[in-house]
């Protein structure tokens, strides 16, 4: 697992990488595998694939009022539209979403180094930490692996170590079955990370559990890896308004 992280520079930049990184999203119309027709999932997850996460991403200070969208549009690509909108809506930019920045830096090298099957990106003044069903879950099953346990532990340790965010856990799902046997599945497995988390510790008021079944593809769900890669946990995290306010007075440098 590696941690990506880039500082942007300019406007032109931004156009660069919007054009390398976009990705085909097709609509989720439940016929990504055609020998499901009954509300039954077929999500047969692969493991020890290459894990696959935005090549570049956005340091703190970059994202201000005139290129917020733009990065928006890119992260979009790479992750849920719910994700990339709370990362971005977050952001402060100037001196202080520098500030903000370099904290999230250090969690995340930190998270980086402990965590074994996750991938960890530094996007804009926010983490986003993606987990793939296939390791976290059994088929069809929202209870936690043994190896999921291990990761959500160290995830743990480090969000209480850096207390001045808060954590958003997005459950998703390919688009094999029903609507309302993913909506479920994909809120079950977001709530289960949650509340290990929050047996580890982590305070409660911290976290929103979510689950968008397949609304938020990053990858083509027509294909057996397009459905392996949108299958999936992310978890973000964020600057709370008390964080943003020590950055800003100086508090924390």
């Amino acid at each position: 697992m590696k941690l990506v992280k880039l500082s942007l520079t300019s406007m032109l930049a931004v156009t660069m990488l919007f054009t390398s990184c976009q990705t085909t999203r097709p609509t989720a119309s439940g016929t990504g595998d055609t020998s499901t027709t009954t509300g039954n999932r077929t999500d047969t997850s692969t493991t020890g694939q290459e894990k696959k996460g935005m090549n570049k991403t956005t340091k703190g200070g970059i994202i201000g009022a005139g290129s917020g969208a733009v990065v928006g549009g890119i992260i979009g690509n790479r992750m849920g539209n719910t994700a990339a909108g709370a990362i971005v809506g977050a952001a402060v930019g100037g001196a202080t979403g520098a500030i903000i920045g370099r904290r999230m830096d250090k969690q995340a090298e930190e998270l980086q180094k402990s965590m074994e099957n996750a991938n960890v990106e530094r996007v804009g003044e926010g983490i986003r930490v993606n987990f793939d069903s296939g390791i976290l879950f059994a088929v069809n099953s929202a209870e936690l692996s043994a190896a999921a346990k291990k990761d959500i532990a160290k995830l743990a340790e480090t969000l209480k170590k850096y207390d001045g965010t808060n954590i958003i856990i997005e459950g998703h799902t390919d688009n094999t079955g029903s609507r309302e046997l993913n909506q479920g599945l994909s809120e079950r497995r977001a709530q289960s990370v949650a509340n290990y988390a929050r047996t580890l510790g982590v305070d409660g008021s911290r976290m929103q559990a979510k689950g968008y079944a397949f609304d938020q593809p990053i990858a083509d769900n027509t294909t057996a890896e397009g459905r392996q890669q949108n299958r999936r946990v992310e978890v973000i995290i964020i600057a709370n308004e008390e964080l943003k306010k020590a950055a800003e007075s100086g508090e924390i440098k």
